[in-house]
């Protein structure tokens, strides 16, 4: 009796998880620097794989302990919302750096004398792509790939439907890989690198790393599809299928942002 549990939170057991996320981040990040320096990938080969494992094991024990229907509690569910909002901004302000990269060599751009007078934006010799070619098509790929993603969760939280649920993931993530693929079609066709200039350093930077997170919110996605074909989530306690929905409105929502300042007006 004395270590009844009589409070709605989660204690969690010690785990070793932690500190080999610490450790195989800092030989990733460490191997990533030799490999650019010494040409050795080896190091940062064996950091990612150590993150990979921490990733899949720590995320099998959120959801062993989502399932079990003692863990999560109402009061759990809310500090797990918040938890991942907080994320969001994170990232929100990470994608801030470069727009504000992009604004402010596109307002200021260097010159060889006057950086307001002689500087040229984009750069003399950077062809740009055309904003309503292919940029256009993936752009309506990927606010479909968001509207499939919202049915789904209308399907399983107003009406619990779960068919339906997993036939619009299933769209989100052929959506979304489609999107990949012209993403790296349209890298393939560019008349420029990363580097050489700053527009396309912030270019393939800003879309390069929305182009991760869309393979990342993918990913989520087809766990969630994954997850839903084995019977996980209900219609009152679905935490999991919710943080993937907002991943994957805020790549969404990112890439409107990216289209319009760096395709658009950038353009």
């Amino acid at each position: 009796m004395a270590h009844e549990k009589n409070h709605d939170y989660h204690i969690l057991a010690p785990s070793w998880l932690p500190l080999m996320a610490a450790v195989a981040g800092f030989i990733m990040l460490y191997g990533a620097v030799l490999w650019m320096t010494k040409g050795f990938p080896w190091m940062f080969a064996a950091g990612f794989t150590g993150v990979l494992y921490v990733m899949f094991a720590w995320w099998s024990e959120m959801v062993t302990e989502g399932e079990g229907g003692i863990d999560h509690t109402p009061v759990v569910r809310i500090g797990l919302r918040l938890g991942f909002i907080l994320f969001l901004m994170s990232e929100v302000m990470f994608f801030v750096t470069w727009f504000w990269a992009f604004f402010k060599n596109a307002m200021y751009p260097m010159g060889p004398d006057s950086p307001a007078i002689d500087g040229v934006w984009p750069p003399v010799g950077i062809e740009t792509f055309d904003p309503f070619h292919l940029p256009l098509i993936n752009t309506l790929i990927l606010l479909c790939s968001g509207a499939a993603c919202t049915w789904a969760h209308h399907a399983l939280a107003h009406e619990n439907n779960r068919k339906d649920m997993i036939n619009g993931l299933l769209i989100a993530v052929l959506l979304g890989l489609i999107f990949t693929f012209f993403q790296a079609y349209e890298y393939s066709h560019a008349t420029f690198g990363l580097g050489g200039s700053v527009y396309g350093g912030v270019f393939y930077m800003a879309t390069g790393f929305h182009g991760f997170h869309v393979i990342v919110g993918t990913i989520f996605l087809f766990v969630c599809m994954m997850r839903a074909k084995s019977g996980h989530f209900t219609q009152e306690h679905h935490v999991g299928f919710e943080a993937a929905a907002w991943y994957w409105h805020f790549v969404d929502v990112i890439w409107l942002f990216l289209f319009a300042a760096v395709y658009i007006w950038g353009g």
